[in-house]
């Protein structure tokens, strides 16, 4: 079988938060603690590795929520997200030092977010002339799609190619930041324009393009065939600069990141770590016997 070139990279964050809501609390390790995030995260991993068996893979972490460079930017920036307890902190240091055992690529930045590493080494892997393929749920990243690109919400397996994308959206890849900004995005707490929903962002964005060309050309916005668009004119006149705010939080941030991303390239497995890392954890013995065989050590 000729090497996969392709570069999957994984939005990890949201494949422990997964498996910590997934699975039974009451899994613990030899220590006391829950492990159900760890378990959870590496049959995920497992799976990816044994369906698609990757060279050029990476999984990206997200640090601190409130310490980000979108942080500084805007204060408020996923404020409504409540900290992780404890135990789940302990367990995303535990994924971490799982794939490093197993010898694959993992990031993770105070400064900067999961979707800004993966945006830096997607453009790496596109000047290398590499398909991408992320593996995530989040819509944010669909702005880093190229036209041979894959978004893959693995859980539910469901692609997005650029096409899918427009289709899904009713904007390119390359207009999604604008469309959070002028819409908003109540997940990462960004507020957008009151009243104008993403059905509408979309329809300004077909008409203008971009948001500099919006707000340049903002008295035309009532010439448009939309519902109440005299009423949208006024709304986006009258919060240009929460926009031109909101734009600088829904880009990524993919040149910024770029000092902070490594090759992602599969490495060797560590067998002694590995087996170590599984006993001490509380890897059952099929579990650990399937690894193993999975990593031909």
């Amino acid at each position: 079988m000729p090497p996969n070139n392709d570069c999957y990279l994984v939005d990890a964050s949201i494949y422990v938060f997964r498996a910590w809501h997934t699975l039974p609390g009451d899994l613990t390790g030899q220590d006391g603690h829950p492990i159900n995030a760890l378990l959870g995260f590496s049959d995920f991993v497992f799976r990816l590795l044994n369906e698609q068996q990757p060279e050029h893979i990476a999984f990206a972490f997200d640090g601190s929520l409130t310490s980000s460079c979108r942080n500084e930017i805007y204060p408020e920036y996923k404020a409504n997200r409540p900290p992780a307890p404890d135990e789940l902190k302990h367990q995303f240091q535990l994924c971490q030092e799982f794939l490093r055992h197993l010898g694959l690529p993992e990031l993770i930045s105070n400064r900067f977010e999961a979707d800004d590493l993966i945006g830096a080494l997607t453009e790496q892997a596109q000047t290398n002339g590499q398909r991408v393929i992320i593996l995530t749920a989040d819509k944010d990243l669909t702005q880093l799609i190229g036209p041979d690109d894959i978004w893959w919400n693995y859980a539910q397996n469901k692609r997005l190619t650029w096409r899918g994308v427009e289709k899904k959206f009713g904007v390119r890849p390359d207009q999604i930041a604008d469309l959070l900004a002028i819409a908003g995005d109540k997940v990462d707490n960004i507020p957008g324009v009151p009243g104008v929903g993403m059905a509408t962002a979309a329809r300004l964005l077909t008409r203008f393009d971009n948001i500099d060309n919006l707000l340049d050309q903002i008295e035309q916005i009532s010439d448009m065939k939309i519902r109440g668009a005299k009423r949208v004119q006024s709304l986006i006149d009258e919060h240009q600069s929460e926009i031109q705010l909101a734009r600088k939080l829904t880009r990524i941030f993919s040149q910024e990141a770029s000092s902070e991303i490594c090759h992602p390239v599969r490495g060797k497995t560590d067998k002694n770590a590995l087996t170590d890392f599984m006993q001490q954890t509380g890897f059952s013995p099929t579990r650990q016997q399937r690894w193993l065989k999975l990593s031909n050590v």
